[in-house]
């Protein structure tokens, strides 16, 4: 079995697309990673095509031939490629490149990953809010509620879910509370963590929110689920896309050698499923992340730089003690020492994370691969992690419980 290597991304910008559809979006990005790569997409065999939502604009089952169409009968896409379509929630993105290296890996040369995503519904806040709704079991939702209240019983902690909120905000709420309980962490911490990533996203041009902030003025924002998490510590409602294009070595030796001095190696691409557990028991991010870096053959100490999943701002704290940044339970003063800052000794959410730079769903694991790319490269301007050789993109989504129902561990070496 022969290396996976990326040799073209791209992203749109994160934020709110009232004008534009699916179809727009996706060939934007696919062009965009197509050209980074010097390719012609006659040579890609295969394509990998993330969504979680489409559904909701009327269109499902045949969501990336639907949304690349135009470029299949163009001929900028070759018609032999099949499109195989992918849905795992918030972890879509990783699925997608997973999928691509496992086929170049099995014998393809040139596969095309790409997650697309339109949440923001202009003027019909109920079908935006339903989007969420189904990454958790709709069926069964008595019964994990109930195992989630019991869990925060058992630890004599607040579970109050409201059903004007989404459920995700009121677990990570829950967890991050757990959290502070047993670590000491606090919310200010926290806060710091959402404005160190407002900051880094005021350095990004394509962040949905460019704005610094204060770590004082996160804590005083608007109230979100219980405890004092705030509208800044959350992700906010994205749209957006993302594309990468992954070759094997044989794919690799046919391209220009300036594409190859560029190419990036993929040390590893897993997938990591949730579980029923308790508020104490490891998560899937713990398990991902272990079986992520393992998989590498790499520890926490040799990353550069990484991209986690903050969905809310102390979920950016969990997912660097899963990924061995530092001590378990030390991830929020770690974070307030500036140590993931950029000029700190790891930074982290370099591009402004999901709570600055976006989330929208199924582009947010290739954004992060995105990011990491170009920071690999030397590419990534103002927000440069100097002499970066090891990135980690850490990205999970859907709701198992406590648990989300899939992670995704990337790591990604700069070969020189």
């Amino acid at each position: 079995m022969g290396d996976a290597w990326l040799v073209g991304t791209a992203s749109t910008a994160f934020q709110r697309h009232p004008d534009r559809d699916h179809r727009s979006l996706a060939e934007e990005v696919v062009r965009g990673a197509l050209a980074d790569a010097s390719m012609d997409g006659d040579a890609v065999q295969r394509v990998f095509f993330g969504n979680c939502a489409m559904h909701t604009w009327g269109q499902s089952n045949i969501r990336g031939q639907v949304a690349l169409g135009g470029m299949f009968r163009s001929g900028a896409l070759s018609a032999d490629a099949a499109v195989v379509n992918i849905e795992a929630a918030c972890a879509t993105g990783s699925a997608t490149l997973s999928s691509a290296v496992d086929a170049v890996r099995g014998g393809h040369d040139v596969a095309l990953a790409v997650g697309v995503e339109k949440v923001f519904h202009d003027g019909d806040p109920v079908a935006t809010f339903g989007v969420f709704l189904s990454g958790a079991d709709v069926r069964a939702r008595k019964d994990w509620m109930g195992f989630v209240a019991e869990q925060a019983a058992a630890h004599d902690l607040p579970f109050v879910p409201h059903k004007h909120r989404i459920v995700f905000v009121d677990i990570h709420a829950l967890q991050a509370q757990w959290h502070a309980k047993t670590y000491g962490t606090t919310w200010e911490q926290i806060a710091h963590v959402a404005a160190k990533d407002h900051a880094h996203g005021a350095l990004n041009p394509k962040a949905q929110y460019g704005t610094p902030t204060e770590a004082a003025a996160v804590l005083a924002d608007k109230p979100v689920g219980i405890g004092a998490l705030t509208r800044s510590m959350c992700s906010p409602v994205s749209d957006g896309a993302a594309a990468v294009v992954v070759v094997s070595d044989a794919g690799l030796k046919r391209l220009p050698p300036e594409v190859r001095a560029r190419a990036v190696k993929v040390r590893a691409a897993v997938l990591t499923g949730g579980r029923w557990r308790g508020l104490d028991e490891p998560s899937v991010v713990d398990r991902g992340a272990e079986r992520g870096l393992a998989a590498a053959g790499i520890t926490g100490s040799d990353i550069d730089v990484a991209e986690v999943h903050d969905a809310a701002s102390s979920c950016e704290i969990e997912a660097i003690e899963a990924l061995g940044l530092c001590a378990r339970g030390e991830g929020g003063p770690f974070s307030v020492s500036g140590a993931t800052s950029l000029g700190g000794a790891v930074p982290v959410n370099v591009s402004g994370g999901l709570v600055s730079k976006g989330h929208p769903l199924a582009a947010t694991g290739l954004g992060m691969v995105d990011e990491l790319v170009l920071q690999l490269r030397g590419e990534a301007g103002e927000r440069q992690v100097p002499e970066a050789t090891v990135g980690v993109a850490q990205n999970a989504g859907g709701l198992v419980a406590l648990d989300e129902a899939v992670c995704g561990v990337t790591v990604l070496e700069r070969v020189t």
